[in-house]
Parts: structure tokens; C-alpha cells; sequence
């Protein structure tokens, strides 16, 4: 789908679940992204992103880096859902082990730049929780801006769930 110097964004394979669900189960990651899956919840999320790609010409992409030769992540672009309905999300997470090497920005631009010329969005907006200092700083490298204006309590989480608040980044069409 989208190749960077270092990366191959592609579709979902029914091999990466195994990745996916290695990934999501590293408390890393759970820190910001909530309860790991199982392995058949991780299958089930490939079925969603190719189902996604079908529907919209776009998904969360397998992220590859090329020294690897298996995925280590997803970058891409996904329809919002309530409260973010009627806009296209992009969204990136990478294997902990990859933090700090400019994976997740290359990713994120090659995404971003595949949107502009792909799709006729205005914009794109970024969610994730207001702890999240990673990504929230690599929404500002990548141009976007916080909208705090639009923070939301994700419905989908529990009252209680230290991660149910959230914060939204937008980027404007160049």
C-alpha cells in the first residue's frame, strides 16, 4: 500500500494476529491502549482493517519495518466513531522496542501524505488519552494541532477507566 524507506505499510496477513496480539500484550503498550487481547480478538482485527481497507480504501495498516521482515505495528487512516463520526482518524502504534527511531513520524507522514492525495478530507484528527506524551508530541511533529475543545470521554470505556479520557489533534489539508 505505502513504502517508505524503511517501512512497507501493507494489508493485514492472517499470520500477523500473532504479532498483533505479541504487540498488544506488552504493557508498553497496554499503558495507553487498555486491556490486551486475545489471540482471537487479534484475528478479529485483522478482519476489521482488511474489512475497513474493502469499504473505504483505507485501514490501520500492517506497519513492516523492511529489517524485519514481519510486522512490528500499524499506521493508517480509519472512519471516526462516536464522538469523532464523520472524521477520518489516523492512528500509529509501534513496538516498543522501535520507540525513539522515527518509525511512527515516517509512518505517519507517508500516511498523511497518501491521504491528501487519495482522499478529499478537509482534515484529519488524532485521538489518544491525555497521558499519552509520545504520541501527543509526534501529533505536533507531524504538524497537527490540539483541539481541547473537542476532548471527549470515550463511550466505549467505563467511568472509572483511567484511560477513558481522551484528547483530539487535527491536521488541514495542505
Amino acid at each position: 500500500m505505502i513504502e517508505t524507506e524503511r517501512l512497507v505499510l501493507r494489508r493485514w496477513q492472517a499470520d500477523d494476529a500473532a504479532w498483533h496480539n505479541a504487540l498488544c500484550n506488552d504493557p508498553r503498550v497496554r499503558a495507553t491502549l487498555g486491556a490486551a487481547p486475545t489471540l482471537a480478538d487479534s484475528a478479529d482485527v485483522i478482519v476489521r482493517q482488511n474489512g475497513c481497507q474493502e469499504s473505504h480504501g483505507f485501514c490501520f495498516w500492517a506497519l513492516e519495518p523492511r529489517t524485519l521482515g514481519h510486522m512490528a505495528g500499524w499506521c493508517g487512516l480509519k472512519p471516526g466513531t462516536p464522538p469523532i463520526e464523520g472524521e477520518t482518524e489516523i492512528g500509529w502504534t509501534i513496538a516498543p522496542d522501535l520507540w525513539g527511531q522515527g518509525l511512527a513520524r515516517e509512518a505517519a507522514e507517508a500516511v498523511l501524505a497518501w491521504a491528501w492525495r487519495n482522499t478529499a478530507r478537509p482534515s484529519i484528527v488524532a485521538i489518544t488519552t491525555p497521558g499519552n506524551t509520545r504520541s501527543r508530541a509526534l501529533m505536533e511533529r507531524i504538524g497537527m494541532r490540539y483541539d481541547p475543545e473537542r476532548d471527549f470521554d470515550h463511550p466505549a470505556l467505563s467511568a472509572d477507566d483511567p484511560l477513558r479520557g481522551h484528547v483530539l489533534y487535527r491536521i488541514q489539508r495542505p
